[in-house]
């Protein structure tokens, strides 16, 4: 199978993980901030789990399961977070996840980042939903959501267990008919 499309936006290119990536991206993955508001980042944050990222990634997206990818900074290529949609094909829909590391917080990159894959999610995967959930506290998470124009649908109580902690999960979706794009991006073509 071809390898995940690259997406572009104004500032970033979605991309595939490179080996060449993995200090930079183990040292955003491994900060406190970033482990204190994801569920699946683990801490502290090694080359073993970039490498483990990068091989699910392409199995993920071989086996139609999920588009994941690093965001990427246009110009210099630095990477600096990631986002993917796990997707459920049989019912065409899809969740949305991302972390950005903290010198690019209140930049605006994860929005843009997000409005692109939900852009792609809809436009080419064909996804009727997509939703995503965070931390209750996780409140930018939660702002990103709604700028996207995706939709607060609830609260799932102490449905996240993170070490031996349970988390409330907030919930926001977005189907394909209320879909606004936001974000300008494009498939980049080699």
């Amino acid at each position: 199978m071809a390898d995940a499309p690259v997406l572009v936006t104004e500032r970033l290119r979605l991309r595939w993980l490179d080996q060449r990536d993995l200090p930079r991206f183990c040292e955003l993955a491994g900060a406190p901030e970033v482990f204190e508001t994801t569920l699946h980042v683990p801490s502290p944050y090694t080359i073993a789990h970039a490498r483990e990222f990068m091989e699910h990634q392409r199995r993920a997206w071989e086996r139609g399961q999920a588009y994941l990818v690093a965001i990427a900074m246009r110009e210099s290529d630095e990477v600096i977070g990631a986002i993917g949609l796990e997707l459920r094909r049989a019912m065409d829909r899809g969740e949305l996840g991302f972390w950005v590391g903290v010198p690019y917080w209140n930049r605006g990159y994860a929005t843009e980042a997000a409005g692109a894959v939900l852009g792609f999610g809809f436009e080419h995967l064909r996804l009727n939903r997509i939703w995503a959930g965070h931390f209750a506290g996780n409140e930018a998470s939660g702002r990103v959501q709604q700028k996207l124009g995706m939709k607060f649908e609830g609260v799932l109580r102490q449905a996240l267990k993170k070490g031996n902690t349970y988390h409330d999960d907030v919930v926001h979706a977005v189907l394909r008919e209320e879909f606004e794009p936001k974000i300008k991006w494009e498939i980049e073509q080699l």
